[in-house]
């Protein structure tokens, strides 16, 4: 047996003391610390001597050269959109309206299985703990993604989604969807991965009493109210012309914000409605690679912590991965805002390592049980190898991981305490099966649902464009295909 073997198999225990090398824990780097973690959760966290006395039946596991860190929570995620991830490149915006609603329609519960667990697989790759599902428009059962979630290890917010307008919804439909919806928050409420959350997609696709009732309903069952809100200039458009308000203005008539609320994006947000998210104290996930992938503009983040607005950084299902997530975060403020005004810090680092975990946490309600490496607190927590060449030598730990910090540095990835990844795969089920199966079934599942896109694939567009910057004449773009 390797000493990675060797390793890998101590680190399956149920009861662990582990001295990392450094320990990111209340926002600080320690050293010469120690943890113990035992039924899922941090039970003791001290100095490593006076740790390893309290503790003489535990053996400690020294790893130096290792930080043991909080693992990122991912506060807005779509985990049934993963067999179509890269049909959106290059696509304008609104892209749920031609790809994403098509593709979940059409899934069936072996896809939406599938689909979550591979999305599930990515997360834990990238480091995260955690992941604020959004809710899925599929027709197979719920109870597949959250099977999915389980089965990888994946602390999951799982949305469900009762919109009421996608035609017209009577008052019985309506009622049907919020006994369903109290249905759900009952089934995974003691659960000890799935945390049930309620979701509207889009302020437009819900009657304002539907709005109202799963605001509220959330708010008094103690889970998250989830909403895109502000994203792209056409949905802002819709609302003005319909209503005369701005969908986040739309949601604080019809009294859908507050703490229970957590909407993602805000990219597009007026200084008053800065002031509403501060007074209602509704939450904000920020999605920083969205913005740059396929977003109209990058909210304003740094004037949200300035204002104490609550915010966590998000994927939305983009790039499942926690280190890169922090560097676009800051880049996109410095990029988006801090070029213009001089601020050459732009959050100083620290700030998106802080809203990557506990302030995600926090925002989507589980601030009491991740986010940090804290007592009674679950034992969701990465081990990071320091001993390459990005990190050496160091001398802002903090900022090193959020701009120097790489997905391949993850040795170990935990969630309740379990050990569920090293060195990037599971430890208790295939993946690499579960890839060969969505090989297998992704081409069938994105033929038969009815997907429009816009933007040609790369090679497509390298034959139009030419090649090494050559125009090619337009009589060679094909038939009736869009121009990019």
């Amino acid at each position: 047996m390797t000493l990675d073997q060797q390793l890998r198999q101590r680190l399956s225990a149920s009861e662990l003391l582990l001295c990392p090398g450094e320990l990111l824990a209340n926002g600080s780097i320690q050293r010469d610390m120690g943890v113990v973690t035992s039924a899922g959760r941090f039970i003791d966290i001290g100095p490593k001597e006076a740790l390893v006395a309290r503790h003489p039946t535990l053996p400690p596991i020294d790893l130096p050269g290792h930080l043991m860190m909080p693992g990122f929570v991912d506060s807005h995620h779509h985990l049934t959109q993963s067999l179509g991830k890269s049909l959106v490149f290059g696509e304008p915006s609104e892209i749920f309206r031609r790809i994403w609603v098509p593709l979940e329609s059409s899934l069936d519960e072996r896809l939406l299985h599938l689909s979550s667990k591979l999305a599930a697989l990515e997360a834990l790759r990238g480091g995260f703990t955690t992941a604020v599902d959004a809710g899925t428009r599929s027709a197979g059962e719920i109870g597949a993604l959250a099977k999915a979630a389980e089965e990888s290890g994946l602390r999951c917010v799982l949305g469900m989604i009762c919109n009421d307008r996608g035609g017209s919804a009577s008052p019985q439909q309506r009622n049907a969807i919020l006994d369903r919806a109290v249905a759900h928050l009952a089934d995974y409420r003691d659960h000890a991965l799935i945390h049930p959350s309620l979701a509207i997609s889009i302020p437009e696709a819900a009657s304002d009493d539907m709005l109202n009732d799963v605001a509220t309903l959330c708010r008094d069952k103690g889970a998250i109210f989830q909403s895109h809100v502000n994203e792209h200039l056409q949905a802002v458009e819709r609302s003005l012309v319909t209503r005369s308000q701005r969908p986040l203005e739309h949601l604080h008539a019809v009294g859908a914000l507050g703490p229970q609320t957590l909407i993602a994006h805000a990219t597009l947000v007026t200084p008053d409605e800065l002031n509403l998210l501060r007074d209602t104290d509704t939450a904000v996930a920020f999605n920083p690679v969205a913005s740059s992938w396929k977003g109209n503009a990058v909210a304003p983040a740094l004037q949200m912590a300035a204002l104490g607005i609550r915010f966590g950084l998000g994927t939305d299902g983009t790039r499942s991965d926690g280190f890169r997530l922090m560097d676009a975060a800051e880049t996109s403020q410095r990029m988006a805002f801090g070029l213009a005004t001089g601020d050459s810090s732009c959050g100083g680092g620290w700030r998106w390592l802080e809203h990557a975990t506990q302030g995600s946490a926090e925002c989507c309600g589980l601030g009491s049980i991740t986010g940090d490496i804290t007592v009674d607190k679950a034992a969701d927590f990465l081990l990071v190898d320091l001993e390459v060449p990005e990190m050496t030598p160091s001398w802002d730990r903090p900022w090193e991981l959020v701009r120097y910090g790489n997905r391949d540095q993850i040795e170990a990835v935990f969630t309740a305490g379990r050990l569920r990844l090293w060195q990037g795969w599971p430890v208790d089920w295939d993946a690499r099966a579960l890839l060969a199966e969505v090989r297998e079934v992704a081409p069938a599942a994105i033929n038969k649902a009815p997907i429009q896109r816009v933007h040609p694939t790369s090679e497509v567009h390298r034959e139009r464009h030419g090649k090494a910057g050559e125009a090619t004449p337009s009589r060679q773009r094909g038939n009736g295909e869009p121009r990019c």
